[in-house]
């Protein structure tokens, strides 16, 4: 009997795990990890720090779906994992390995800023349920006492949507309220330019969201570095210094301090290297999933940015890497998968919105170019975002990872998941370097 250990709960986590136990018989037992014991939709945090939804509306009891499935469940943190005994520890027992899936999300790179917060500094962030709430708390005082608004992002941040979509909807909500006028808002960037997401060339992306940004009256400061943080000014490093009442700035990610702390497990940040199968290259017991993997940036910045890992790109990861498990086990028999990191991202602005389409993230290393980058907007996006947010925790409860009427739908619309990784897999260089 193999005993597979599934570290994290999240858009990565219980889909892998799911997928695991459909794949595998009965007698490979699977464990499944999580320093928290609820499953949260982390897209939807953004509405969740403007009080446009509770946050238990996005929320799931991860012991309530996993332990009638077959899945064992531990709701503990991971303090160390030794890839060469193959154990992992928590701070009450140790659990012994024959594969171990790392899926954990990011860690949130707080200290990297001067007076970036919350939790010891002076901005929100939406990028976990805890920090949401408090966005939350501090919006509606801003209601209340209304000033400026900043919102953005500092340097070495990946995902970019979010902020987007928070500095849009407040727009939006303010307008409804009476009270815009009284906000001025600022967005910070250090992208080279508005809509290049940390991927660039997606088509009409730039020219929607510039024109976007200035029909709501934002000012857009592009390809600027913030470097430090007081309780009513952000500086940057080109020396402009902007007041606010409200700040919501995304930090970076690095991965958790137990891949950071064994030797040769992950990169200088925390990030786990991966082959084209989603297997760590040094540890063949170790797979990674989500945004905890390293992707390396498809082109350098003035300023140093990350890239985005989108909730399809994340799912593809599990479905590659409980696919290879299986068939290292003998449960399976098709060639070893690859995720083909297509992505669709919503961002929801209230009275409109914007889809991206890029297929896939990682242009050709060779043409530069993707097969496909859309930009597409409408009112119709946040009923999008909204009917996928109800079908993924729908799904969470049904305990299936991507069921086979989405597969087909994603083929309808010329979207895979998977590809096949053709033998004898190679280690990207990029990979080697980390």
């Amino acid at each position: 009997m193999a005993h597979i250990v599934v570290i994290g709960a999240g858009l990565a986590g219980l889909p892998t795990a799911y997928e695991l136990r459909y794949l595998l018989p009965r007698q490979q037992k699977i464990t499944l990890l999580s320093n928290t014991p609820k499953f949260t939709f982390l897209p939807s945090l953004p509405w969740v720090g403007l009080g446009l939804t509770p946050l238990e509306q996005v929320q799931l009891e991860v012991e309530e779906l996993v332990t009638k499935r077959g899945i064992e469940w531990l709701p503990e943190a991971v303090t160390q994992l030794n890839p060469h005994t193959q154990t992992v520890h928590t701070n009450s027992q140790s659990l012994d390995y024959d594969y171990v899936v790392i899926a954990t999300g990011a860690e949130l790179a707080l200290d990297a800023v001067p007076g970036l917060g919350p939790d010891n500094g002076f901005t929100q962030s939406v990028c976990n349920p805890h920090h949401a709430l408090m966005a939350n708390a501090a919006w509606q005082d801003l209601l209340k006492n209304p000033g400026p608004l900043v919102v953005g992002a500092v340097p070495g941040a990946s995902c970019f949507g979010p902020a987007y979509e928070f500095a849009l909807l407040a727009d939006y909500i303010l307008r409804q309220q009476g009270l815009r006028d009284q906000v001025p808002i600022t967005f910070v960037t250090p992208e080279p330019y508005a809509g290049h997401l940390g991927i660039g060339g997606m088509a009409n992306s730039s020219q929607l969201v510039t024109q976007l940004m200035a029909k709501r009256e934002v000012e857009v400061m592009e390809n600027s570095a913030i470097t430090r943080i007081t309780s009513q000014d952000i500086y940057l490093a080109n020396g402009h210094t902007l007041p606010f009442r409200y700040a919501m700035l995304l930090p970076p990610f690095r991965g958790p301090r137990f891949v950071r702390e064994a030797a040769g497990l992950g990169d200088a940040k925390g990030f786990i290297p991966v082959l084209p199968t989603y297997r760590h290259p040094v540890f063949p017991s170790v797979y990674g999933a989500g945004v905890v993997t390293h992707l390396a940036p498809p082109e350098v910045t003035p300023i140093p940015i990350g890239v985005p890992k989108t909730g399809q790109m994340v799912e593809a990861m599990g479905m590659a890497v409980a696919h290879n498990i299986a068939l290292e086990l003998g449960a399976v028999f098709s060639p070893p998968v690859a995720p083909t990191l297509e992505a669709i991202c919503f961002a929801d602005f209230g009275d409109t919105g914007l889809l991206f389409l890029a297929d896939p993230v990682l242009p050709d290393p060779e043409t530069g170019q993707r097969r496909r980058a859309i930009t597409l907007g409408g009112r119709w996006v946040g009923w999008m975002k909204t009917a996928f947010e109800r079908y993924f925790l729908a799904k969470m409860r049904w305990g299936s990872a991507v069921p086979w009427f989405e597969r087909l739908g994603l083929k309808a619309v010329g979207l895979s998941l998977l590809e096949a990784v053709p033998e004898p897999h190679t280690v990207p260089k990029d990979v080697l370097s980390h």
